[in-house]
């Protein structure tokens, strides 16, 4: 097998700590960003609000960006954390693309993120960063660790029994990218290419996989997984053809064969937690739970993202609320506020606006289908990259 590239410098990089940059302006300042895929939001003990997006593009040039508000969303920080793995001495791209920030039981703030050779190297590696004090003046982070190989778009949840469960995917052999090539790497992972359900029983110090599941054309998977109040584990994942299904009744040691998901959605991600008042929370393409705007990547079908509630875990969903009908916004992600107001990340035409938006709504307003609670507000903005916008205003010239 002969490749451009050394082999063994490849594992070497691809393992390599990354760097946390806590003071990364001016070089990554809004000046500098020119493009905006949401990761995730979050809200810490002390009621700061942290946003993550990504940076650089959905490929190979992508970096993490993460900022603060402490004013419940009103005004946004300029950067205050960015992992960029990337390095201009090495013959290939190392990029940050795939992760989320989750705050745990003692309110502590987590960033889980991943780090490849290219697009993707046939591994990657989930990583996570802790910050143990996050509404402090100067948060303090963590040293990077690995967890295990893959990615994990979405945040851990707290099973019954006190263990955490992480869903992590490593992606099939197909996704491999690195410069034009694509190698034959890491062979060794095919049988466990799949979404891994990672569980610790000590508070995030140690990992094990427990088991995992192969979703049928899986696009990324973008698990998610509610633990249901009979014991069992409802996952739902992305594939080519919509959301996918299985259970566990073991904890997550074996999962039920996938099967279609009967709520509709484009070829994106959704979005399903669980609220304090113990319904479900799912937000999804399309204003109706079995129609979707479109299929795969079609015009448009990244439209329509709307909000539902589920009193009985996930059987039957109620409510409609749209959080914003324009095309190509995508990827939620969710936190709640102690007063039970909802909040939802998503981001507006990466490429050329770039721009990453939240909504605050409740329960009420879900059900109502429309804005009824005092809290409710759509399209708040976190991120809006200066250098799109100074590109449109030329354009506009």
């Amino acid at each position: 097998m002969s490749h451009s590239f050394d082999l063994a410098a490849l594992d070497r990089h691809g393992l390599a700590t990354p760097h946390l940059n806590t003071s990364p302006l001016p070089n990554y300042d809004e000046d500098h960003l020119d493009y905006g895929m949401t990761i995730g939001l979050e809200r810490t003990p002390g009621g700061r609000l942290w946003a993550c997006w990504v940076g650089g593009g959905d490929n190979e040039k992508a970096f993490f960006v993460l900022a603060t508000s402490d004013d419940d969303g009103t005004t946004w920080s300029p950067p205050r954390l960015v992992i960029d793995p990337h390095d201009a001495t090495l013959p290939y791209a190392r990029r940050t693309i795939v992760g989320n920030l989750w705050t745990d039981p003692r309110g502590r703030l987590w960033l889980f993120f991943d780090q490849s050779i290219g697009c993707f190297d046939g591994r990657a590696g989930t990583w996570f960063t802790r910050c143990d004090q996050p509404d402090a003046a100067e948060p303090v982070w963590t040293p990077p660790e690995r967890i295990w190989h893959g990615c994990a778009l979405n945040k851990p949840i707290v099973l019954s029994n006190g263990e955490w469960l992480l869903m992590i995917s490593l992606w099939d052999r197909s996704r491999i990218r690195i410069a034009s090539e694509t190698p034959e790497l890491h062979s060794e992972l095919d049988s466990l290419r799949m979404v891994n359900g990672f569980i610790s029983a000590d508070e995030g110090r140690t990992w094990q996989r427990r088991g995992g599941v192969r979703f049928p054309n899986p696009e990324f998977d973008e698990a998610h997984v509610i633990e249901r109040r009979d014991g069992s584990l409802w996952m739902t994942g992305r594939t080519h053809f919509g959301l996918f299904e299985s259970e566990s009744r073991d904890g997550g040691a074996t999962w039920s064969e996938p099967v279609a998901s009967r709520i509709a959605n484009a070829n994106s991600r959704h979005h399903v937690r669980r609220l304090a008042s113990g319904r479900l929370l799912l937000v999804k393409h399309g204003a109706r739970l079995e129609e979707a705007p479109g299929v795969a990547y079609q015009s448009g079908a990244r439209s329509w993202l709307t909000a539902f509630l589920s009193e009985d875990d996930g059987r039957t969903w109620q409510g409609g609320l749209v959080l914003d009908e324009r095309a190509t916004v995508t990827y939620p992600d969710g936190t709640q506020e102690p007063d039970g107001s909802i909040l939802v990340s998503y981001d507006y035409n990466r490429d050329t606006h770039g721009e990453i938006f939240f909504a605050r709504f409740t329960e009420a307003d879900v059900l109502a289908g429309e804005g009824v609670s005092p809290v409710f507000a759509l399209r708040q903005l976190i991120s809006r990259p200066k250098a799109i916008v100074a590109r449109l205003a030329k354009e506009k010239k």
